[in-house]
């Protein structure tokens, strides 16, 4: 039978729809996807709500959202583990049919009785069933569970891609419970069943459900089912290495598309949070699905640095293709609450997209920088502004724009025609400058006058300059 090595590599990742889609359960997704993807295989999407109480649809299109914001694309369709409920229950009688499980008629007072007991004789408190082996003859008729038969002796072992090999001694696992006296299957079999069905070789996932995998290979075992590939990485901590919470900030994949971080370099983020290759920091898509395994993951957990994260974001912005660029901005405008582009803005944000994307970390940052573009007549100057349009400055400018109107709209004749006005008034450029910012922009601090000049044009640069001539001396 081939290993799952030899077959088409299939991950998942199984979502609890209880909530907001977690920055850590993020990043499981996106080692999960990278891993299927790099290898041609297969990466599936299973929501596991079982918990009635707690599942929302809400909670699940929060999740496909995110998944979808983070550009992580699954094969099929999302599949229900609830829905699968008769399956799991006909696998738990299979077992019972095969002599691997058995049926439980103890009551909880019984239960809770027995462990006492193993606690006061200062004995780990495994319950041991009198019905594990117990003639069918005796059995009762009341309320059953079905039980597995965990092993009474020696150590189970799990071969973990991340953690290497882990070992517990199978006196410390109890015969765990596969289907409730209700019928209703439990979710550690429900796990192992879905992904055998699956088809799942390669089982990534966070390490706080490493004690699960030994139960879990339990029920691969007794059911002669081969066993996936275990890789439980490590958790994400805070900057101040406790385990992440509300408390260090963000921890929702949502809070950080609220903030404007691109989508790419999210992926890069999340990618180097607990994995690495070399010292590469930045890097694409394709370089990260070339690049990706499992031996690049470390077994500390990674921490959250902000700072890291803006650095990334940075360089993405910087990298991106300014179509592209437009694009994304354009999805993250609603959904920040922040009005649409009108097709004229959107037309000057693409012509000065190669100024505004330098340096800007954010679609925040960007956006702010593109204040220029944005604006619309009569603008309304901040205070600075204000301060900048001086007696001196005035004078400067009403020489300065008939000049403007007559000259030749390119950098390098713009560029001419302020270089002489200034040197005519014995000034650097710098001088000239600030006002020229406050009249086009409203503000003092915005890319080059000449960068913002290219962008609107002649006409509205005009326009605003002629409106500044006028504005009070005073806020």
């Amino acid at each position: 039978m081939p290993g799952p090595s030899d077959r088409q590599v299939v991950t998942r990742f199984a979502p609890s729809p209880t909530g907001y889609l977690h920055i850590g359960g993020a990043r499981t997704a996106l080692f999960n996807w990278l891993y299927a993807r790099g290898r041609g295989g297969k990466f599936l999407l299973r929501i596991e709500d079982t918990d009635r109480e707690r599942s929302t649809p809400e909670a699940t299109a929060a999740i496909v959202q995110g998944m979808q914001w983070l550009g992580l694309d699954w094969d099929g369709e999302a599949i229900s583990q609830f829905e699968r409920a008769p399956r799991h229950a006909e696998v738990a009688h299979q077992m019972l049919a095969r002599g691997k499980a058995y049926k439980c008629f103890s009551t909880a007072d019984e239960i809770n009785a027995f462990r006492e007991a193993e606690k006061a004789a200062s004995r780990y408190p495994v319950f041991l069933s009198p019905w594990r082996d117990a003639d069918p003859a005796t059995h009762p008729d009341a309320p059953y569970v079905i039980r597995m038969k965990a092993p009474r002796t020696g150590e189970t072992l799990i071969q973990d891609a991340v953690q290497g090999e882990v070992r517990v001694k199978n006196d410390n696992l109890d015969d765990m419970i596969v289907l409730r006296s209700d019928g209703t299957p439990v979710y550690m079999l429900a796990v192992v069943v879905d992904d055998h069905d699956m088809g799942v070789t390669h089982v990534i996932r966070g390490d706080d459900h490493l004690n699960n995998a030994f139960r879990q290979q339990m029920v691969y075992d007794a059911m002669d089912w081969e066993v996936p590939v275990w890789a439980h990485i490590p958790l994400i901590h805070g900057p101040d290495g406790k385990k992440l919470s509300k408390r260090h900030g963000a921890v929702g994949l949502h809070d950080y598309a609220a903030m404007g971080y691109p989508a790419q370099a999210m992926r890069n983020y999340l990618c180097r949070l607990g994995w690495s290759h070399g010292d590469d920091e930045f890097f694409a898509d394709a370089q990260a699905l070339d690049w990706f395994d499992l031996s690049g993951i470390g077994r500390a957990p990674a921490r959250l640095d902000f700072k890291k994260l803006e650095n990334l974001s940075g360089q993405h912005i910087a990298a991106m293709d300014d179509a592209a660029l437009l694009h994304e901005l354009q999805a993250y405008l609603p959904a920040a609450g922040r009005p649409v582009l009108t097709d004229a803005q959107a037309d000057m944000m693409l012509r000065a997209m190669p100024s505004l994307k330098e340096r800007s970390k954010t679609f925040p940052e960007l956006l702010d920088k593109a204040a220029f573009v944005l604006a619309t007549r009569p603008l309304a100057p901040e205070p600075k502004a204000l301060a900048a349009m001086d007696p001196v400055s005035r004078g400067i400018l009403s020489e300065l724009t008939p000049r403007l109107q007559t000259a030749t709209w390119s950098r390098e004749t713009l560029e001419a025609v302020v270089a002489e006005t200034a040197a005519a008034h014995g000034l650097g450029m710098g001088k000239i400058a600030a006002p020229l910012r406050a009249a086009l922009a409203g503000r003092t601090v915005t890319p080059s006058v000449f960068d913002m000049m290219l962008v609107i044009g002649r006409e509205e640069t005009m326009a605003r300059l002629s409106e500044a001539a006028v504005w009070p001396e005073t806020a």
